[in-house]
């Protein structure tokens, strides 16, 4: 009976957070983009564990891990979804040690959609501008992550505590756009050489 439960509640619960994505996501001004958000989570890689180790108040990876020391969701997971930073962890052939690379502008933007969103889906009520920032800075220094994608978070994520949600989405708005226009300039005098 509990399993049936969970697989309710698990499912709810990331429909719920899904869609906080989505809309944050066309707030953001990748809407399209936003439509694919977290389909993995619904394979039966990601979906069986949910379930195992649901409990409504955080993702159930956390207890998946400290039940048998690593989540296998979660592994599945970041392979599958381009949005979080540790899909762009690599070798380095210069260092030959494993190092973050600076995530695609679209992409960054993604991750910052789904850190608002699953910041309010867990803190429910309790949710403030602050708590993004907050959970950052509890990783702060204890994660794998490009130097260069680590500061532009932390600088939304300040936005976001400081100035709201307003502000926050309209920086990523004129960031997409100055990324597309580089992009646009960089194809075309590609063209042209």
């Amino acid at each position: 009976m509990k399993y049936l439960e969970n697989a309710k509640k698990h499912f709810i619960t990331i429909t719920r957070h899904r869609h906080e994505v989505i809309r944050n996501c066309f707030r953001a001004g990748i809407g399209i983009q936003g439509l694919f958000h977290d389909l993995s989570k619904y394979s039966p890689a990601e979906f069986i564990p949910g379930i195992k180790y649901f409990q409504g108040d955080r993702s159930p990876n956390e207890m998946e891990r400290e039940t048998i020391g690593y989540s296998t969701a979660w592994m599945h997971h970041k392979g599958c979804n381009k949005h979080h930073y540790e899909y762009w962890n690599d070798y380095s052939p210069k260092t030959k040690r494993l190092e973050g690379v600076e995530m695609p502008v679209k992409y960054f933007v993604e991750m910052i959609c789904d850190r608002v969103a699953a910041s309010k889906i867990y803190y429910g009520e309790n949710y403030t501008d602050e708590a993004p920032l907050n959970y950052f800075l509890s990783k702060k220094g204890k994660i794998l992550i490009n130097g260069k994608t680590e500061r532009e978070l932390e600088k939304v994520l300040r936005m976001l505590a400081d100035k709201g949600e307003k502000t926050m989405f309209a920086y990523l708005r004129k960031k997409l756009r100055k990324d597309r226009a580089r992009r646009y300039k960089k194809a075309v005098a590609g063209i042209f050489h």
